[in-house]
């Protein structure tokens, strides 16, 4: 089956043809970090992390690479560092961790490498002086900048003219530059700031040079996929284009680049002023993660986006629907069959028409609703394929990966051990032909949002939805 993605470079929809089909390379734009990451950090890195799992079912997984970067010296750590009075390196560990766990409670894998820039500063002073050497950069007043006109066909990603550019990238015209759209590749540091020795004197990157030196050392000079979203499209992945070009003499960087849309909270921009700036981090304290994980994947990855808790609500309410056919087929003892026609996933059929999530979610839905018709005519043949298609094709977008009772329970806290036992009297109730007892155990956990469900395994209880 044929992988075709919309390559921005092109601004076409391609078929994917890896440069090498043993050692499948891909690079994403990881975080700053200086804080929770918001929902809109958050799509990348679950449209991407789709994108890994349908290259790894296509190619092997032992043949795929995934690399995502930690920005780990940047203005804004800096600033927050000194607000909170800890150092940078506590603050950007502490908050790398918390940025971790709350991708894996939304189900996305960790890359195969996650390189942090402090950890490559050499690699980009490096690729600084190779630039200068090739006449495309030069220092000044203890700067190193990229000099825009060297590259003759600079903006062929973001196909911005001259002024859009200047514009665009908010920069500071200089004395010292040669040309207003140049752009740093090293800054001299304060001594009260982080710094690292290098040939024009003491100082740190400038952002664009962090990934290009970072992917060189781990993919290579060209590879196949750069994604991030559409805001790194300019000035970050065009000066990222113009570096890795420039220094290594190659027509590209990466062959195709991807980017994700927009995402607009509650129907507007994202804003601590508008009361919905939304963190993944929050998020997680009131929902569960494939909800949250389900709504970001809702959207094809190139529209735009709108997370709000009516989506929430909507995205856990899907996925009671998916896990309870699950539930219902476990309960009355049938177990899913793993061995399925790989020439029949609608699920990967539709992933790889450019990761088209909704019709992708739309398959596993219809695999819900005949498990669910097979249920009711008990068509015991029919049901274990089914469970295993909604296990198999749900794992392609990292979904109903959970324990089918453990999502119904949710947290259930301290009161496990007395709705169980609770239960255990009911089920004893029945046996001493005590039904109006039994009646009023279940009325009273119904009353407390707790269902039960009595089937051949037993019973079973699940929390309402």
């Amino acid at each position: 089956m044929d992988l075709k993605i919309t390559n921005t470079l092109l601004r076409e929809k391609q078929v994917f043809t890896p440069i090498d089909p043993s050692n499948v390379r891909v690079y994403v734009c990881g975080p700053t970090v200086y804080d929770y990451a918001h929902v809109g950090n958050a799509r990348p890195a679950v449209v991407f992390d789709v994108l890994i799992r349908v290259l790894r079912d296509l190619y092997g997984a032992e043949h795929v690479t995934h690399v995502a970067n930690i920005t780990d010296i940047d203005d804004k750590i800096m600033t927050r560092a000194k607000e909170r009075g800890v150092a940078i390196e506590a603050l950007t560990h502490e908050t790398t961790e918390i940025y971790n766990a709350d991708m894996a409670a939304i189900g996305v894998n960790r890359p195969d490498v996650q390189p942090r820039a402090t950890g490559h500063v050499g690699q980009m002073i490096a690729l600084a002086e190779r630039l200068i050497e090739r006449g495309h950069a030069y220092a000044a007043d203890g700067h190193v900048l990229f000099n825009v006109p060297s590259m003759t066909d600079y903006g062929q990603l973001s196909r911005r003219d001259r002024d859009e550019m200047i514009a665009g990238a908010r920069v500071d015209v200089a004395p010292y530059k040669r040309d207003p759209a140049d752009f740093v590749l090293w800054k001299p540091s304060a001594d009260d700031q982080p710094g690292w020795d290098s040939p024009w004197g003491r100082g740190r990157p400038g952002w664009h040079i962090e990934c290009s030196a970072m992917a060189a050392e781990h993919l290579g000079e060209v590879f196949d996929i750069h994604g991030g979203g559409l805001d790194l499209i300019f000035p970050h992945h065009e000066n990222e284009i113009a570096q890795t070009r420039c220094a290594f003499g190659h027509a590209t960087m990466a062959n195709y680049w991807m980017h994700n849309g927009f995402v607009t909270v509650e129907g507007e921009k994202m804003s601590k002023s508008l009361g919905n700036f939304y963190t993944v981090h929050d998020m997680l304290q009131e929902w569960p993660g494939e909800a949250v994980r389900l709504l970001l994947l809702s959207a094809h990855y190139r529209q735009p986006l709108d997370f709000s808790k009516a989506g929430l609500k909507e995205a856990k309410t899907q996925l009671d629907k998916l896990y309870g056919a699950l539930h219902r087929a476990a309960n009355d003892g049938h177990y899913p069959d793993w061995n399925l026609d790989r020439n029949d996933n609608p699920v990967l059929a539709a992933l790889c028409d450019d990761l088209n999530t909704p019709l992708a979610i739309g398959a596993l839905h219809q695999v819900a609703r005949e498990l669910n018709i097979a249920l009711d005519h008990h068509r015991s043949r029919q049901i274990p394929e089914l469970m295993g298609k909604l296990l198999v094709w749900g794992e392609l977008l990292g979904l109903l990966q959970g324990d089918t009772d453990a999502w119904f329970k949710g947290e259930a806290g301290d009161d496990v051990e007395e709705i169980e036992a609770l239960i255990a009297a009911r089920i004893e109730a029945r046996k001493d032909k005590n039904f109006a007892e039994a009646d009023r155990i279940r009325d009273d956990l119904k009353a407390r949002g707790i269902e039960l469900e009595d089937g051949a395994g037993g019973t079973t209880w699940k929390r309402a939805g």
